[in-house]
């Protein structure tokens, strides 16, 4: 029986640089999913706290009741369960012991992939020239997650963006998740964009003129595009953030690539267009990498199995300048400035963070003067989360509970094109709110959201604020912020929900 959303998980794994790497891909049965962790680093203070994250594998059975597909030395052969997780092991070929050595074009991993999933599709609904109605009706409902690592996702952007298009019979994913994919590329402070004629162990597949050619993109599209081949609502893209910590070339790596990076992937090469998306302090692997991560995780089961999709937005309403630049600008001066958001958000009971966004580690979102004072008629984005209801482990408390901290920092001033550092002092903030949320779904009618600000009620929602039906088939809901200060905001956080299925 297949029971949406619980369909077949398929992980693809990242780049393997040397054939050593390689070799030691392949000669592991997980390829990296079964890898956890036991160092959870406190970002404020640097300092490590043991913490035990078993594995996204091993999470997934322990959670969600998913089981692999090993037996007896080898992959299943019979009839497989929809609650089954499976490894595209595609690195297998290139192995001197396993295949032939060779590194295929991304066009053939692309094309394995579909293999690989006609494969799962018969092994859990029957084959295709069945006549049992059963079996068609099964392959019919069948989907798939792809969940993949670094490179791995752009095998997955191949097949949906240039092999599965051309084979009708595959509209079979259901959802796609990233960890740290260079959906734009990689590129080099020193160099620019990896350049095409470096062939080696194919490092050019992670050019932009090469990715266009395996994912099918015209030259006047950028390549962070999926190009109507798959919605971008459903391809979650989890963001690293932590460039000190990734240690791979002996650090050379995160030299090449430098900060505002996991190490490896600049943050803003790391999404898709439109896609929902979360950033998390982590780096691109090893102790404190994003797959074998808690953060990870948590954002992966909520994406796949989750109850209801949250999306927050900041409208701003009145942004005052201080009393000298105003009169600075009132004169004729020209006055420009750049915001720095900050955004952090948890869950109740959670000692790790589902979106971290900080000034301190270069990942917080800069937002020019302009486009902050259209902030009334076109709110600013801050986060997307989903929801997994207490009620699957709490029945005595079905609510969803949340918490979000949003802090503006003062700005550095440019009147007449020169900084303006008369009362300035580095670090302020005009804003700066933690407000704690809890959602109750009601069967037959709208959501209620209580909230409450830690500054007023530390750790509690107390206020209730109305539902507003929006145009997506979710509800709104607005908690007024007010920094009451001068430089400061006012306005709004916008809560919008709706359902996830």
């Amino acid at each position: 029986m297949i029971e949406p959303p619980y369909f077949p998980i398929v992980y693809v794994r990242g780049y393997a640089g040397s054939q050593g790497g390689v070799e030691n891909t392949v000669a592991t049965p997980y390829m990296g999913f079964n890898e956890g962790s036991t160092k959870l680093r406190q970002v404020v203070t640097q300092d490590v706290q043991r913490h035990i994250f078993e594995s996204p594998l091993i999470r997934l059975m322990k959670d969600h009741g998913y089981a692999d597909t090993y037996f007896s030395g080898s992959e299943i052969t019979g009839t497989a369960a929809p609650r089954s997780i499976w490894i595209y092991r595609y690195y297998e070929p290139v192995s001197k012991e396993l295949g032939e050595g060779i590194r295929p074009e991304m066009e053939d991993y692309a094309e394995g992939l579909a293999d690989f999933i006609d494969k799962i599709r018969e092994q859990t609904c029957g084959p295709a020239d069945s006549a049992d109605p059963a079996v068609k009706q099964a392959r019919n409902e069948f989907k798939v997650h792809l969940v993949a690592h670094s490179m791995g996702g752009l095998v997955v952007r191949s097949y949906l963006q240039n092999i599965a298009v051309g084979r009708p019979d595959h509209p079979v994913v259901d959802k796609v998740f990233t960890y740290a994919t260079p959906h734009g590329g990689i590129d080099l402070r020193l160099v620019g964009n990896i350049p095409s004629f470096l062939k080696r162990n194919n490092v050019e597949n992670f050019n932009e003129e090469t990715m266009r050619r395996y994912l099918a993109i015209d030259k006047d599209t950028s390549v962070d595009d999926l190009g109507g081949s798959f919605p971008p609502d459903r391809f979650f893209c989890l963001v690293g953030t932590n460039s000190t910590d990734y240690g791979a070339a002996m650090g050379l790596s995160s030299f090449a690539v430098g900060p505002m990076s996991d190490g490896l992937v600049q943050i803003g090469n790391s999404t898709v267009k439109g896609s929902p998306r979360a950033f998390v302090h982590r780096s691109h692997s090893g102790h404190y990498g994003i797959v074998n991560s808690e953060e990870g995780y948590q954002n992966l089961q909520r994406f796949l199995f989750g109850n209801d999709r949250i999306d927050v937005f900041l409208e701003v309403e009145d942004i005052t300048l201080p009393a000298k630049v105003q009169k600075a600008m009132d004169d004729g001066k020209k006055v420009r400035a750049s915001y720095h958001i900050e955004v952090i958000g948890g869950v109740r009971g959670a000692r790790w963070d589902l979106h971290r966004r900080r000034v301190s580690e270069m990942s917080a979102r800069y937002v020019d003067w302009e486009r902050i004072k259209r902030a009334k008629d076109e709110p600013l984005h801050l986060m997307s989360s989903y929801l997994i209801s207490d009620a699957r482990v709490n029945k005595r408390r079905p609510s969803l509970g949340f918490s979000l901290e949003v802090g503006v920092l003062v700005p550095d001033y440019v009147v007449d094109n020169r900084i303006w550092l008369d009362d300035h002092y580095e670090g302020g903030y005009l804003l700066s709110e933690k407000v704690n949320f809890e959602l109750r779904v009601v069967k037959d009618g709208p959501p209620r959201l209580k909230y409450g600000f830690d500054r007023r009620s530390p750790n509690a929602a107390t206020t209730s604020t109305p539902a507003v039906a929006n145009q997506i088939g979710g509800w709104d809901f607005r908690v007024p912020i007010d920094s009451e200060t001068r430089p400061g905001l006012k306005g709004s956080l916008v809560i919008s929900s709706r359902p996830w299925k």
